[in-house]
């Protein structure tokens, strides 16, 4: 079984590893699929997995209404960490209102088909919006009418965590993997003093970080990999982590040499939680295999002092120049 770490503030047990869903039923730019989304989340279940992560966009919303329909189908003790702001349009500081937020809530609360939201975070927002105290304000309120259990906020720079860290989140969500390092040094300190959990997203680097591919490998036209290497779409620190694809593989063939493996998603994910500030990882899976790929990180032995500081190494190496002053 997957072993259980809290997010403090709340006294809420959740698995340290979880199941992110961004693709869930679907690869991305595909269409969704009810019936791969309804496996994933099954096997997700049989395997004890319990952190749930989703957002109000992902698949137009379709990701939210799976969950809500597997939870009313299946006596779950799944925790639901949920997103908004995303679908404001324009995506701007000024769009980011009390009123907003909870019409976003509420829509995810028809679409979780739950009375109570166990965790919202902010979805990215505009640096500023991590220093409106309106917008914690209402995320208090809504807390203390009943409408979250707590909330939080997702980022892409540790700036932005330290920004919200004044607040009185109970987690913060970050990009966080053997190519992405910076939150380890500042921000995870910071959170620990403060009791605020973190929960790693984009752990396997959108796949760069499985292993699997290859300078031949293709992604398709709708793929975030595909159209967004630049940030032409949103940050560009979502897609790789920021790192330059060809970079990247020749750190991956470092990595699998260090760890004496072609597949290394159990040692990525491990490398994640042999940091204790780290609450919970959230790998996606577009299949259910993925899910049971991703578990399989839970029954490897921890990793080496060796084998951490190689991984340090690496990184100083081929990635840290491209990516550390950035996010």
């Amino acid at each position: 079984m997957v072993k259980k770490r809290v997010f403090e503030k709340i006294n809420a047990p959740v698995t340290e590893i979880g199941l992110g869903t961004w693709q869930l039923g679907t690869k991305w730019g595909e269409a969704f699929n009810p019936a791969e989304a309804e496996k994933i989340l099954q096997t997700a279940k049989e395997n004890g997995i319990t952190m749930i992560d989703t957002a109000d966009i992902y698949n137009d919303g379709e990701s939210e209404k799976a969950i809500g329909r597997f939870m009313k189908e299946n006596p779950t003790d799944f925790f639901v960490t949920t997103k908004c702001g995303r679908a404001l349009t324009p995506h701007t500081a000024e769009m980011y209102t009390p009123e907003a937020i909870e019409a976003f809530a509420d829509a995810s609360l028809k679409r979780l088909q739950t009375e109570r939201l166990d965790m919202l975070l902010l979805h990215c927002p505009p640096t500023s919006v991590y220093q409106k105290d309106a917008i914690f304000t209402k995320l208090d309120k809504m807390q203390q009418a009943g409408k979250l259990r707590t909330f939080g906020v997702s980022v892409e720079k540790v700036s932005e965590a330290l920004a919200a860290s004044q607040y009185p989140i109970s987690a913060v969500e970050v990009i966080f993997n053997m190519f992405r390092l910076k939150p380890a040094e500042e921000l995870f300190p910071t959170l620990q003093e403060k009791k605020i959990g973190v929960i790693a997203r984009v752990p396997l680097a959108s796949g760069l970080l499985t292993g699997k591919y290859t300078k031949d490998t293709t992604f398709g036209k709708e793929d975030h990999r595909s159209f967004n290497r630049n940030g032409e779409a949103f940050d560009k620190g979502e897609t790789f982590s920021g790192v330059d694809y060809d970079l990247g593989l020749k750190a991956v063939q470092e990595l699998k040499a260090l760890f004496q493996t072609k597949n290394l998603i159990p040692y990525a994910l491990k490398w994640i939680l042999m940091h204790e500030a780290v609450t919970t990882v959230i790998p996606g899976a577009s299949n259910n295999r993925q899910v049971i790929s991703n578990v399989a990180a839970a029954k490897i032995p921890d990793l080496t002092p060796a084998q951490m500081k190689g991984v340090e190494k690496i990184y100083d190496q081929y990635i840290r120049a491209q990516v550390h002053g950035n996010w």
